[in-house]
């Protein structure tokens, strides 16, 4: 369990940073990855919380830059975190062999 959990805790750190790229909130990435990656709120939380008090001076300057300028449309993110998880699911198969 301790490998496949891991691999899946960083599946979803993975998927956090694609959310900050695209200058989503804690709470959008967190609607975001329940509805389309299904992963659980409290689990995203965590993690976010977590690259939080290891990269506290990017949050700090991430959070003053946030604007509603850049947002993506419900159906680009849907499209964006569907498009990781295939990815991610991928690059696991060319592990694995």
């Amino acid at each position: 369990m301790g490998d496949s959990s891991a691999s899946y805790i960083h599946m979803v750190h993975h998927l956090i940073e694609k959310c900050l790229i695209f200058n989503m909130t804690k709470e959008e990435c967190m609607e975001a990855l329940s509805k389309h990656a299904n992963i659980t709120p409290v689990i995203t939380s965590t993690v976010w919380n977590e690259l939080e008090k290891t990269n506290k001076e990017f949050f700090k300057a991430y959070s003053k830059s946030q604007g509603k300028e850049d947002r993506m449309s419900e159906a680009e993110t849907s499209e964006m975190i569907q498009k990781m998880i295939s990815e991610s699911d991928s690059s696991k198969d060319s592990d694995d062999h």
